[in-house]
């Protein structure tokens, strides 16, 4: 066992201890479903994007949501131009708490007509892989973002598939994921991402449900989740639970049948006054979409 987890397992026994039991017994944590290996986490798109990383550690801690996707150019400052000493600070300040830091959410994509640019994203990827392994964490998200009309439908794709299985290979080799956000306005239909995904030869390249009102698209959800769920990882990405109308408990049924043991990751968009109020009741009402 490496440091890291033999530091976060001492924390979960001293809080367990004292007055953090209520965190960190799964009999009395809202962290963690009784019944579902599922946890509840933090995308820091719009309700962390102003926190700098101590306050980002300090409020999913508070709230309960104790895994975090770090995005792009967000207040918490962790990007490539860390140094080597910074990255182990970083690396330090999550492992000296119970937040698990995921990895990083990019916008990194490969569908371009323009082959520099898509060499220039495939290049920025691998440059943040590194970065995941030096903080700590497991994986990076991208996504592909369209499928240009002034190229074939089939291009695109193996252009796509092609570029995941190069950057999973550099991932593979750093013991890293590369997380697939089903993204973009043609990609993020069903069909199209498991088109891409018949051709991704390399197992650290998995898919990130996203919630997109495709998914509901006929044959429907679930037949659109089975269709594709060989290739889940260990992340998903939902919005607010108790907005729109997403069918968020059909969801979580799907994913409690397959015995997902992954991290659900809220990445939303309304802005309450009280964040940590809100993450606090996107928890409750996760636990009991969650609980069997």
């Amino acid at each position: 066992m490496d440091n890291h987890q033999s530091r976060r397992g001492f924390l979960q026994k001293s809080m367990a201890a004292g007055v953090g039991l209520a965190l960190w017994n799964p009999s009395f944590s809202p962290a963690f479903s009784q019944n579902s290996d599922m946890q509840l986490g933090l995308v820091t798109y719009q309700w962390g994007k102003d926190w700098e990383l101590p306050e980002l550690i300090a409020n999913c801690e508070e709230s309960g949501l104790l895994g975090v996707e770090l995005r792009t150019e967000h207040a918490h400052g962790v990007e490539t131009n860390l140094s080597a000493r910074q990255r182990r600070e970083v690396k330090k300040r999550f492992a000296d708490s119970p937040v698990t830091c995921l990895g990083y959410g990019s916008n990194f994509a490969y569908h371009y007509t323009d082959q520099a640019e898509v060499r220039e994203n495939i290049e920025g990827t691998k440059q943040y892989l590194q970065l995941c392994k030096d903080i700590g964490a497991t994986g990076i998200k991208v996504k592909p973002n369209g499928l240009p009309e002034e190229v074939s439908k089939e291009k695109t794709i193996a252009q796509i598939a092609a570029s995941f299985n190069e950057v999973g290979r550099y991932a593979s080799d750093l013991g890293q994921l590369v997380r697939v956000e089903v993204h973009g306005k043609l990609t993020q239909q069903l069909p199209n991402m498991k088109a891409i995904f018949d051709q991704v030869t390399e197992e650290s390249v998995k898919i990130c449900w996203n919630c997109n009102d495709q998914d509901l698209l006929p044959p429907g959800l679930e037949a659109n989740f089975n269709s594709v769920k060989k290739w889940f990882g260990d992340t998903v990405h939902i919005r607010e639970l108790n907005e729109g109308d997403y069918p968020y408990q059909k969801l979580m049924n799907l994913f409690t049948q397959m015995n997902y043991k992954g991290w659900i990751l809220l990445e939303a968009r309304t802005t309450p006054e009280d964040r940590i109020a809100a993450m606090k009741e996107q928890l409750r009402l996760f636990n009991a979409m969650t609980k069997e």
